[in-house]
């Protein structure tokens, strides 16, 4: 990965977006990119929409969410102690022990996650992962009133935002879910801008994908392009963690490249020519076949704008989903990146996308 790339890659994974406070990254990748695209549009909803050749007669949308999991303040006890709502699926036994940041209207504010001792629990409440109301957010106040002069009720709440380099290509970070498939998209962007990119290929930076797709949804009525294609991370099967019996699981490992979708929830033309391009430049990918609708932002995707967009998902493997140690390969996220400006240069104005005059 080259330098700039990376440092770009991880100032996103610093900028707190939790899910409906999604405005720092979006103007961070504003200002990124505003050499680069030819339009650079924010919605209502939160979403924002970088375009190469907008109003071209073909549009492909490369669509990543920004937002990551987090919290909201909702009640501060008379003894300064701080309770939390989650912002999308939170696994409570990690959070336990864990460093916060509260991002207040006067700037951030540190505290960490505490419960009741061990030497306290009894009987089955040690075998036990606390309930919300059990676990609580310790700025070091000593009572609600000091707590009051600078957090409110609504504040956005984060894990502490960091990036570790592990062994080998490996990162570690909250928020890769999904802030490396946005990557992986505006960094498509940049290089098809650099090589003279002749259709419309719009990247959206979409809003609210934790609680349901929601700004994917807004965006693809917004744009009607011919292809949209999700960007997402997809949980790895290679740590201990997985442990269903191989038959009812496709392998899917970090290093081995990004995951090219297959299944109702993917246009058999976009695949088709997913495939392809891996072939032509010699990109490792890993199939991911499901019979479901897809866990990410494809599954609004193909049915928005009267289901006249041709969808499919490209997969970055991950470790550790939903946590603040969430483990990506930077290898995966390049090859990612090349699957994608391959298929691009592959969409002529002719292209029919319609799987009925499909043959392959």
């Amino acid at each position: 990965m080259e330098p700039a790339s990376k440092a770009f890659l991880y100032d996103l994974l610093r900028t707190p977006s939790p899910t409906g406070w999604e405005q720092p990254i979006q103007r961070k990748i504003h200002d990124q990119f505003k050499g680069v695209a030819h339009a650079s549009e924010p919605d209502v909803h939160g979403n924002l929409i970088l375009s190469l050749n907008p109003g071209a007669k073909r549009n492909v949308m490369l669509a990543g969410h920004c937002d990551q999991i987090g919290f909201l303040v909702k009640y501060i006890s008379p003894e300064g102690y701080i309770y939390l709502d989650a912002l999308g699926g939170t696994d409570s036994g990690v959070v336990l022990g864990e460093h916060m940041v509260i991002h207040t209207k006067t700037g951030p504010i540190e505290g960490v996650m505490g419960r009741k001792p061990l030497h306290l629990q009894m009987g089955s409440e040690m075998q036990q992962i606390p309930t919300k109301d059990k676990i609580w957010l310790d700025v070091g106040a000593k009572d609600d009133k000091q707590v009051k002069e600078r957090v409110q009720i609504g504040d956005y709440v984060t894990f502490t935002l960091r990036v570790a380099e592990l062994q080998g290509d490996l990162i570690a970070s909250p928020g890769l879910d999904n802030k490396a498939g946005l990557f992986v998209c505006l960094e498509a962007l940049r290089r098809c801008a650099k090589d003279g990119c002749k259709i419309g290929l719009h990247v959206a930076s979409t809003v609210q994908e934790e609680i349901g797709s929601r700004g994917a949804s807004t965006a693809t009525t917004r744009l009607s392009p011919d292809v949209g294609i999700a960007v997402d991370v997809i949980p790895a099967t290679d740590d201990p963690g997985y442990d269903l019996p191989p038959q009812q699981y496709v392998p899917c490992k970090l290093r081995h490249g990004p995951t090219i979708s297959t299944g109702p929830n993917t246009n058999p033309v976009v695949e088709h020519m997913l495939l392809e391009a891996a072939r032509r430049r010699d990109v490792p990918f890993q199939p991911d076949p499901s019979g479901k609708t897809a866990a990410n932002d494809a599954r609004v995707i193909q049915v928005a704008d009267s289901g006249m967009v041709a969808t499919a998902s490209v997969g970055i493997p991950q470790r550790n989903m939903h946590t603040q140690v969430e483990i990506v390969s930077l290898s995966d996220l390049d090859h990612a990146v090349e699957l994608l400006v391959e298929f691009v240069r592959s969409v002529k104005d002719d292209t029919d996308f319609r799987p009925f005059y499909f043959k392959g």
